[in-house]
């Protein structure tokens, strides 16, 4: 099937490209965690990226709103030159091989904090681009029951299928409590567009070596994009599940973030501990769902890399987690339950 669907798409972009007179070849970059591949092609000269998006499971239609709907608001997206919906086959704009998470690892490790503070300042100034500029009126909500399901990953295939661990009755109501108390605190937050992926492995680096530092980020995998909590994108931002910062780096981007804010005359009425304590607490939901989408793509999806990052995820939400007293029933079962039975099937790589 896969080289039928391959076979396909070269045959249309063969069709589709002027001067594509060679045979069009296919180079895959990738497969994300969805059913999407993605492949570059060169045409006279010049870079594309061929997008395999089966229709059956992918909606290419809602990508192109979407990146449309970015790029109105000042956020780069990718730009789609063809598109046959019917088959689910895109053509788009290439933004190269430099994602955030490539350059960050290797700044990091040249210790070129500067830089690293620079290209975060970016992502978050293309984030309230997102959120403030965006219409809103055309997407989706992330209401309650989304909210609430996605944390019922973490039950289902972290720790059930994954973990083998079967939470008892007592367990199960702690856990049931505090995915509510999550829930609600998430949607009382203010409300705007929410990319809902936002973070280093879907921030491109544009551009080259020497005019980086005055460009926007490519901002890519958007097609879930919604209206939901505020808090949401910058966490996913902050505490990725790909890299580390300290505390003290993550709350001076926070900062940054509201110093934006204000500067604009958005989020005046919300005080530093306030946010702080919704932005801590959105990352708590958001870690919960990401250790049930790791293990579900390790176990149903084949995809065992995801594995590695989850050390991270659960440190994560260890330390904010036990912050917060309305969490410590369920941060106390988690620790006697959950920490040894990863520990047991996983080794830390973190730092």
């Amino acid at each position: 099937m896969g080289n039928t669907r391959k076979n396909s798409l070269a045959a249309w972009l063969q069709s589709e490209l002027p001067g594509s007179h060679e045979p069009i070849k296919l180079s895959l970059i990738s497969g994300d965690a969805s059913f999407r591949k993605y492949y570059r092609i060169r045409v006279g000269g010049v870079s594309y990226i061929a997008v395999d998006a089966p229709p059956e499971h992918e909606d290419s239609y809602r990508f192109i709103r979407i990146a449309n709907l970015f790029r109105d608001a000042s956020v780069i997206t990718p730009n789609v030159f063809f598109q046959n919906m019917e088959q689910g086959f895109m053509l788009l704009e290439d933004f190269g091989d430099q994602t955030f998470l490539n350059k960050l690892n290797i700044l990091k490790k040249n210790s070129s904090y500067e830089e690293i503070n620079h290209l975060y300042e970016e992502a978050i100034d293309s984030l309230i681009d997102i959120q403030f500029k965006v219409d809103g009126d055309q997407l989706g909500h992330y209401d309650r029951e989304l909210l609430y399901n996605e944390m019922t990953l973490f039950n289902t295939w972290f720790c059930e299928s994954f973990l083998k661990l079967k939470p008892d009755e007592k367990s199960n109501k702690l856990i049931s409590q505090a995915f509510t108390f999550l829930e609600k605190v998430s949607i009382a937050q203010k409300q705007v567009p929410v990319h809902r992926d936002y973070h280093s492995r879907n921030l491109m680096v544009l551009g080259s070596q020497n005019t980086v530092l005055s460009k926007k980020p490519g901002v890519i995998d958007f097609q879930d994009a919604v209206v939901g909590p505020y808090t949401y994108d910058l966490v996913s931002l902050l505490r990725d599940a790909y890299i580390k910062w300290d505390t003290e780096t993550i709350y001076r981007w926070v900062d940054y973030y509201l110093e934006k804010c204000k500067q604009a005359n958005l989020l005046n009425k919300v005080s530093r501990d306030e946010f702080v304590r919704q932005f801590d607490l959105m990352g708590l939901q958001r870690q919960l769902k990401v250790m049930g989408i790791f293990a579900r793509l390790a176990i149903r999806d084949k995809k065992a890399g995801y594995l590695a990052d989850i050390p991270l995820v659960m440190n994560y939400f260890l330390e904010i987690g036990q912050k917060y007293d309305e969490l410590g029933p369920f941060i106390r079962w988690f620790k006697d339950n959950v920490v040894c039975s990863t520990e047991a099937k996983i080794k830390p790589t973190v730092e």
